[in-house]
């Protein structure tokens, strides 16, 4: 569910401290949020990946079954992977985007992936895209440590939204490869299915017809 993005407030200073006194108090997992003296606080945030499309890598980085092109990798990375990244209040969404791809050793432009905020409230699960220019961690101390309250999710961008002039010919030509070769994979899947199934009926109907 697609919710309108909450207004930005402002905090003074010594409301940053308080809510960051209060939002270690009740920290369970150590990743604290520490207040500078020139007002820039660092702390945590954990992002989940919930990416369909297969990724790029440098090869040399990559590991699994995948399918080559030059020095480059495409692979599916595995589903629900969270990684946790160290950052500062003044880290925007786009930072925090290519802060993971780095991380990952990812070649793929940041321009096609999004980062999301989900929220629990009412027993409702929403989920709202972040601007570039929204800043994770001061998200993550406003709703405190709780994850089940907020967490973060990299996507890609939807389809109508990707931007496939940022891809480049041999990513497209990765993503046909792998998508040629999991198709092969289903056919099979099926053939044998129904080769099976084939086999099972013929023997019931050899039963059946039997001569006596």
């Amino acid at each position: 569910v697609q919710k309108e993005r909450e207004p930005h407030v402002y905090l003074s200073k010594e409301e940053v401290k308080e809510k960051i006194q209060s939002y270690n108090s009740s920290v369970t997992d150590k990743l604290k949020m520490t207040l500078n003296a020139n007002g820039i606080y660092t702390g945590f945030i954990k992002v989940q990946m919930e990416l369909c499309r297969p990724i790029t890598v440098q090869s040399s980085q990559s590991q699994g079954m995948c399918a080559h092109s030059n020095n480059e990798t495409a692979f599916y990375l595995p589903d629900g992977c969270v990684n946790t990244l160290h950052i500062s209040s003044t880290n925007t969404v786009r930072e925090v985007i290519e802060a993971l791809l780095r991380k990952f050793f990812v070649a793929d432009n940041p321009a096609k992936f999004a980062l999301y905020k989900r929220c629990h409230k009412e027993d409702q699960v929403y989920t709202c895209k972040l601007s570039d220019r929204e800043h994770p961690l001061y998200l993550r101390l406003v709703a405190g440590p709780r994850t089940e309250m907020l967490s973060f999710v990299l996507r890609e961008h939807e389809t109508g939204e990707v931007m496939w002039e940022a891809f480049s010919i041999p990513e497209l030509q990765n993503f046909l490869r792998i998508l040629d070769k999991e198709e092969n994979e289903q056919l099979q899947i099926l053939k044998k299915r129904y080769a099976a199934y084939r086999d099972k009926l013929e023997e019931a109907l050899g039963g059946v017809w039997k001569p006596g």
